[in-house]
């Protein structure tokens, strides 16, 4: 049985991706230091350690014992506006955690790693939707090191054998997503619409993303694993959605009107932005099911009931 090391498995993406690895019968283990991640998320079968991507001691001693085949890297900080206010602090986790995991898959000849980047933080703003040949041109520390990442991924392939493919994430949402972060709209309009209370818009509301649902996500990262493909993939649905086309989703699922105000735009954000997944589905054959309409009817079920 294939042994698969799960970096945050914890969180939100990485909690559904253990759960559907685990279904698929691999031994998985999680590293996830419970800074964002939740406990009670961590499938039961899997194998977990409570550590620090940061801590090389701690992190070296699991790869030692473990004898990982592959590696799913999706610990993070993942908040754009906390890589703004503290940009050392990204780095510190999402460049030197990240270089302590690799060093590792390299030291103790893991067969290949899968990194979750970001598309939406990387890609320069203009004609959309933008493919893995656009210009990468990241305004915030966030876009930056996982970009800077994705050259240490690769420079590991070329000088170490070590294969990886970065998937280039767009807005993901879904159950068990925190309600926080520029990523985290849908759970923040979400959880207010729930609960009856007023969500903020900032701006206009008619700033546009491309939200790609968690399940569909986690396939891409199945289909990675049957992939002999070295490199980076963009994962979204080719679709923009503004945040007024949010609203009235939410509430055609609610079945009332919810509450929410504009409040003033955030200095510096993109107004546009949307990715191409053609080269994933021309790779493995990836494309997303899930549309927005019924991720958020999904997610707002999940929502009720906690």
């Amino acid at each position: 049985m294939k042994k698969i090391l799960v970096t945050g498995g914890a969180g939100f993406i990485g909690s559904h991706l253990c759960d559907e690895l685990i279904d698929l019968e691999y031994k998985v283990a999680v590293i996830d230091n419970l800074a964002a991640g939740k406990k009670e998320y961590i499938n039961k079968k899997a194998k977990f350690y409570q550590a620090d991507i940061c801590n090389k001691k701690k992190i070296e001693k699991i790869f030692k014992k473990e004898n990982f085949d592959y590696v799913f890297h999706l610990a993070a900080q993942i908040d754009v506006r906390i890589s703004v206010a503290d940009p050392e602090l990204d780095n510190k986790i999402n460049i030197l955690g990240g270089l302590n995991i690799l060093e590792n898959c390299r030291k103790y000849k893991v067969k290949k790693i899968f990194f979750s980047s970001t598309g939406g933080a990387i890609y320069r703003e203009g004609e959309l939707p933008a493919d893995e040949k656009s210009q990468a041109d990241p305004v915030s520390p966030y876009g930056i090191h996982k970009l800077t990442f994705e050259k240490y991924l690769n420079y590991y392939y070329k000088v170490f054998d070590l294969k990886y493919i970065a998937l280039r994430l767009a807005n993901v949402y879904g159950p068990r997503q925190y309600k926080g972060g520029e990523a985290g709209v849908i759970a923040i309009f979400t959880d207010k619409a729930v609960n009856q209370e007023t969500a903020v818009i900032f701006g206009d509301g008619r700033q546009t993303r491309d939200y790609v649902y968690v399940n569909d996500v986690v396939n891409a990262f199945k289909k990675s694993l049957a992939s002999s493909y070295v490199g980076e993939l963009n994962i979204a649905t080719g679709r923009e959605t503004n945040l007024l086309e949010i609203i009235k989703y939410i509430e055609n699922s609610l079945g009332r009107k919810i509450k929410y105000k504009f409040g003033p735009a955030k200095a510096g954000e993109m107004r546009r932005s949307c990715l191409s997944y053609k080269k994933a589905e021309k790779i493995f054959g990836w494309k997303p099911k899930v549309n927005i309409k019924e991720g958020i009817r999904r997610t707002i079920t999940w929502a009720q009931k906690k």
